[in-house]
């Protein structure tokens, strides 16, 4: 009978330890995979080749009286599928773009007798992000031409859309000019105000031998501004630029 009590209770043990080791036990997961996400490469910045930054008098291939033919390159940039090719007008600032184009070069028709600021934007079919190149300008060389329409000034701070930090309640304009005429001395009319750019300028901002001028400002405020060169004949002016000051 005790042999057969201490059998039961040998027994009743051993299934306690299998039980509780079966609890502790359970059902174990198959870990977790994360399959990363391929990165998209951007497309690459090109380089512009011709027409030459700030060139002076072009002459393309005649088209007309009126118009010449511009071969327009640039070098190819990285994951980059197509170009656009934007020309700017810088009498009227109308914007001209060739787009979806596979080579790296494009002639396109021009009027003569105009400066014109150009840049190339990279695209790719697997990105939605775009990639400017730098931005050049030339003078498209008309008939008989003895004064030419000085560059559009090249606007280097504030950049457009940017935010500032004045010094003493003043921010730095500055700009660059070029002419397609040497030996023309250059002034500069500044539009600036707190409207659209377009305001009539105070005396003091007109009429600038200087390629930068110290403006007054508030804090919180946005700012619009354009530059006019004038050569003593004509005249041009750039596009509208703003920036927000801390």
């Amino acid at each position: 009978m005790k042999k057969c009590l201490l059998i039961l209770s040998f027994i009743g043990v051993l299934f306690v330890s299998c039980s509780k080791g079966d609890d502790g036990g359970g059902t174990t997961s198959p870990p977790v995979v994360t399959t990363p996400t391929p990165t998209v490469p951007n497309p690459g910045k090109s380089s512009l080749s011709t027409p030459s930054n700030n060139e002076v008098c072009y002459d393309g291939v005649e088209q007309s009286d009126q118009t010449s033919l511009v071969n327009f390159s640039w070098q190819g940039s990285t994951d980059t599928d197509a170009y656009d090719l934007i020309i700017i007008n810088q009498d009227t600032n109308a914007s001209q773009t060739e787009s979806g184009i596979s080579a790296t070069s494009k002639q396109v028709g021009l009027t003569k007798g105009v400066s014109y600021s150009w840049r190339v934007v990279s695209k790719s079919n697997v990105s939605n992000v775009t990639t400017n190149s730098d931005t050049w300008q030339f003078y498209l060389e008309g008939e008989g031409e003895e004064n030419h329409v000085p560059f559009s000034a090249t606007i280097i701070s504030p950049s457009s859309g940017s935010t500032v930090n004045p010094s003493d309640g003043t921010v730095l304009l500055d700009w660059e000019g070029n002419d397609p005429d040497q030996g023309d001395e250059l002034t500069y009319t500044v539009y600036f105000d707190s409207v659209d750019g377009l305001q009539s300028p105070s005396s003091d901002h007109t009429s600038l031998t200087e390629s930068s001028l110290s403006v007054n400002v508030e804090s919180g405020n946005t700012y619009y501004w354009r530059v006019k060169t004038s050569d003593q004949t004509s005249s041009s002016f750039t596009i509208v630029y703003s920036f927000q000051v801390n």
